[in-house]
């Protein structure tokens, strides 16, 4: 599951593929070889979450300013996903929609008109990643074995999880 990264002269490596919520707790991680563009893992990597997605009808409470009571109405909540520009084609942006997401993605030349509502958050996956390349063992790849390395980067993953909720 190595292969030769562009980006590096062509030595071996691996690529993590993480999706993770808005604190940056891992939901979805899946392992390719270095060479292998991010569009091709994206629908496998958005299928793989592990926790289950909540529905797409929640109860808010609102304050009605005229006679202050509150009232229960039920609001439809769209399930974001802010991806980068490797991910930018039609077909995942239908593919992620279908699976009830609202696909953000990014370019820079869209960084000044683009609306604000819903901005990318990319430092989020990035904090995460760190997180990640802190255990030596997922910094530097020594397992010959997909299998194993995965089980490395599930073990990291709930590491990072107990630290996150448990210990704030």
């Amino acid at each position: 599951m190595t292969g030769h990264n562009p980006t590096d002269r062509s030595k071996l490596g691996t690529k993590r593929h993480i999706i993770t919520d808005k604190e940056g707790i891992p939901l979805s991680t899946v392992i390719t070889s270095a060479n292998t563009h991010d569009v091709t893992t994206a629908i496998e990597t958005v299928d793989s979450i592990v926790i289950k997605r909540p529905s797409s009808k929640s109860t808010t409470k609102y304050r009605n300013n005229n006679n202050n009571n509150d009232k229960n109405k039920n609001k439809k909540k769209n399930q974001n996903l802010c991806l980068d520009k490797a991910y930018h084609s039609q077909e995942i942006e239908q593919e992620i929609t279908k699976r009830g997401y609202v696909p953000h993605i990014r370019h820079r030349r869209e960084e000044k008109k683009h609306n604000n509502r819903y901005p990318a958050r990319r430092w989020v996956v990035e904090r995460t990643n760190s997180w990640h390349n802190r255990f030596r063992k997922l910094f530097t790849r020594y397992e010959k074995k997909d299998k194993n390395y995965l089980g490395l980067v599930q073990l990291a993953n709930s590491i990072i999880i107990y630290r996150k909720i448990i210990l704030g």
